[in-house]
Parts: C-alpha cells; structure tokens; sequence
C-alpha cells in the first residue's frame, strides 16, 4: 500500500456537505459523480497529497443509505492507494483477511477498487485503490 488515497465521509446531503467542507478545507471540491452501482453520489476535495470523498445515497438500499441510518453520518472507510490491486487482494487474502470484492470493479474517479471487510480489519472498512490507465 502506496499511501493513503482517502478518506470516505457519509453524509444526508452532499450539497451542504460541499459547503461546510469547503469552508473548512479554504477550498471547493474538483468533481462530482455518480456511481449508479454503489447507489452513490460522490464529491471530492484535494487536501495535499490526499483526498476527501463525500458520499450521499441515491437510493434507500445503497449501502450509505444503511450505514447513516445505522451509525449516522461520519467516517465510512479509509482508502489506500495500490500500484496492483489484483496482486493487493491475492496477498491480503493470503494474510488471511477477508475480502468483501474478491475481484476489482470499476469506483469514482477513474479508480479500480475492492474493499475488505471491516470484521478482518479492527472494525475499520478499508478500500483499495488502482488508477485505471486509459
């Protein structure tokens, strides 16, 4: 693991979201985007080397949805940047945690990831991150 990619924040609304982080941060968020099969909306902001990912539910079901209603809003994962994240989760499993994506899928902002459970990893839902090269 590279480095730490981001930080995940649940949030009911990502467009006060946008507006308190922006404030807190002195500057706006670079993009927005949708990731229809996560059943999110997703805002980030650039904070030096890393990055702050806002995420709103598009639907009951998502599973943001789940876990605002469950614990509220606040810190939903912690994301690592990888160079392989095929070799990532091979190796991971091998150290015996458990993967929730045993094989990459396509997240926000150009990335591949997979995540594993947070029952393996001290309560703590942990993504893995690879840039998809065009």
């Amino acid at each position: 693991m590279n480095k730490i990619e981001h930080i995940g924040i649940a949030v009911k609304d990502i467009e006060e979201s946008n507006s308190l982080f922006k404030s807190l941060l002195g500057k706006a968020h670079y993009k927005i985007e949708d990731v229809e099969s996560e059943g999110v909306k997703t805002s980030f902001f650039q904070c030096g080397p890393n990055k702050i990912e806002l995420l709103q539910a598009t639907n009951d079901e998502s599973p943001i949805a789940k876990f605002i209603e469950k614990k509220g809003e606040g810190i939903h994962h912690m994301a690592f940047a990888v160079d392989d994240i095929e070799a990532e989760i091979e190796r991971l499993t091998n150290e015996g945690f458990t993967m929730i994506h045993t094989q990459p899928k396509r997240g926000a902002d150009n990335k591949l990831i997979a995540f594993l459970h947070p029952k393996s990893t001290n309560g703590v839902l942990i993504e893995l991150c690879q840039d998809i090269k065009d």
